[in-house]
């Protein structure tokens, strides 16, 4: 039970979904819901996929107009949570100042040009790599757009407890002090059934791109985080989704050209 109600913490906390719950926000339930954020992702990217099938199928809409229904759906339904953190994280990174002073940035509730600029570049180029992939959709697609989120929320569970915390307050750290190192033993679970159900498909450069992205940036971020940061926040957090979301959907842009064409 308490794996159910971690899931849906996640999904009061990262999603637009209702959920007319009071919800423990206890030590163990915060863990839990940690330790469900894969989960979180293969829903988010069901949703993704479903609606791309029934706009492909079912619909007589062009191309275009699917991209950007779908391009729409993935701002809608995590409610602007993650972008929020990018923007704030771009403001900072980009004013080039020390470390303090780039997590005072990030507290500021004004967004600034650079702000701006990062998040009109981070949705242009998803809306062309959806663009482009739906031109080039085949089975394998769907299955493909499903795992974005699913690698992403697993990026974002193993960032939270690799990399310490830059300050003690937020949401960030409300969930870092709920995880240990053991909190993501679930995880390689999770993979080994994602490894299972790509090679069940016959999608062996796609499994082996899709883990080489995701090992790269969480090997990237760990470092760079605390680099730029002084440690992990809740809006570096949200960051590190973005980018690796952005990083995937380039990735099944290029294999659609070099690899399943």
């Amino acid at each position: 039970m308490s794996w159910f109600k971690g899931f849906l913490i996640n999904l009061q906390f990262f999603s637009t979904i209702p959920i007319p719950l009071s919800l423990p926000m206890d030590k163990k339930h915060l863990e839990r819901a940690i330790q469900t954020f894969p989960i979180l992702g293969i829903v988010q990217g069901a949703i993704y996929a479903g609606l791309l099938y029934s706009l492909m199928e079912w619909t007589p809409f062009s191309p275009l107009a699917a991209a950007f229904v779908l391009w729409l759906a993935t701002i809608l339904l995590t409610g602007g949570i993650h972008l929020d953190g990018w923007i704030d994280s771009s403001d900072a990174f980009f004013s080039y100042r020390d470390q303090q002073k780039r997590l005072e940035i990030m507290k500021d509730p004004r967004t600034g040009a650079f702000g701006v600029l990062s998040v009109i570049v981070l949705l242009s180029a998803r809306f062309f790599f959806l663009y482009e992939i739906i031109n080039m959709i085949g089975d394998a697609t769907y299955l493909l757009a499903l795992a974005i989120p699913f690698l992403s929320r697993t990026v974002m569970g193993v960032l939270l407890v690799s990399v310490k915390p830059a300050k003690k307050e937020g949401l960030g750290a409300l969930f870092k002090e709920s995880s240990s190192q053991k909190t993501v033993w679930i995880y390689p679970v999770y993979l080994l059934g994602f490894v299972v159900l790509l090679l069940f498909n016959g999608l062996y450069s796609s499994l082996a791109s899709y883990l080489l992205v995701a090992i790269l940036i969480v090997l990237f971020l760990k470092q760079k985080i605390v680099e730029w940061f002084g440690g992990l926040t809740g809006d570096s957090l949200g960051a590190s989704v973005e980018l690796t979301e952005v990083l995937l959907w380039m990735t099944l842009w290029l294999l659609h050209y070099f690899a399943m064409g």
